[in-house]
């Protein structure tokens, strides 16, 4: 936990937020990130999805089973979303959400609260298109193909 804290705190120094992140397997610190959005302009850019995306790299492999996320702060709903997909089993975390609401960081507060509610009454629209019949199905290819 004390390196992720010290890249939040250097990542606040350098004009950035308070998020570091470090994946840690079998208590060796394998990747570490820190929220870039003020530098590469990319929502996506949070310190846990990067520490996951340089793991997975070095490591060729989108299954971090048996690895550990250790983040300054609570996870939002899409580095939360992208820990469940790479299998990660545990995450400690110092701050909270509702203390990052506090400090005027409150988008994940929103959105948690936002998926709780049934799709039609989210704040973002979601619209089923089926495909027009006839037409490739992506899934069906897929499920013949494995």
């Amino acid at each position: 936990m004390e390196r992720a804290v010290q890249l939040a705190l250097e990542n606040v120094r350098e004009g950035g937020q308070p998020f570091g992140a470090v994946l840690v397997k079998d208590k060796q610190i394998v990747s570490e990130g820190v929220n870039e959005l003020h530098k590469k302009y990319d929502v996506s850019g949070h310190a846990e999805l990067l520490a996951i995306r340089r793991a997975q790299e070095q490591f060729q492999t989108n299954d971090l089973s048996g690895y550990t996320m250790i983040a300054s702060g609570e996870p939002c709903p899409m580095c939360l979303s992208a820990m469940y997909f790479a299998g990660i089993e545990t995450v400690y975390y110092c701050t909270t959400v509702e203390e990052a609401v506090d400090a005027g960081l409150g988008t994940s507060k929103m959105i948690y609260e936002d998926l709780q509610r049934p799709k039609a009454e989210r704040t973002l629209s979601m619209v089923h298109m089926p495909l027009n019949k006839g037409r490739e199905n992506p899934m069906e290819l897929w499920k013949k193909q494995s």
